[in-house]
């Protein structure tokens, strides 16, 4: 019996205004109108490949100082993510629903690196989604896999 896998999908697909590369869940169009043509599999490893090219980027920006307190606080806000999600991957789902509203990285279990300690947090995700959808860029995304 094959498990559910759920889409990368956060409702906001940049596709749609000419982006190669979704800034929401950093799939291509044809990664993403693929997305239900594939196994199980299929789509948990395309999952893994997500999650391993946020971890990537976020670590250049973000370092996890308390993983429980991060499932907490996004938990309690209600912020979507998977159990099997990876923190610094959660991180970034937080700063997209959060970054408006929240006052600290610390009381969410993270801590900016380097430059990013002098940015505000809604400078620190546009810096950090651009950042994404450049590593996206130039790793290729991948198609559906037949």
């Amino acid at each position: 019996m094959s498990e559910r896998v759920s889409s990368p999908c956060v409702g906001l697909c940049s596709t749609t205004l000419g982006d190669p590369i979704c800034r929401g869940c950093q799939r291509s169009d044809a990664d993403i109108v693929g997305w239900f043509a594939m196994t199980s599999e299929q789509r948990s490893a395309r999952m893994l490949e997500l999650d391993g090219l946020r971890e990537q980027v976020a670590a250049r920006y973000l370092r996890i100082v308390d993983a429980e307190r991060l499932t907490a606080q996004m938990t309690q806000h209600r912020v979507r993510f998977r159990p099997e999600q990876p923190p610094l991957s959660r991180a970034i789902e937080l700063l997209r629903v959060g970054r408006g509203r929240m006052q600290t990285l610390s009381r969410y279990g993270l801590q900016a690196r380097g430059d990013a300690a002098s940015w505000s947090i809604v400078e620190l995700h546009e810096r950090l989604s651009e950042a994404l959808l450049q590593e996206a860029l130039r790793q290729g995304s991948p198609g559906p896999i037949r």
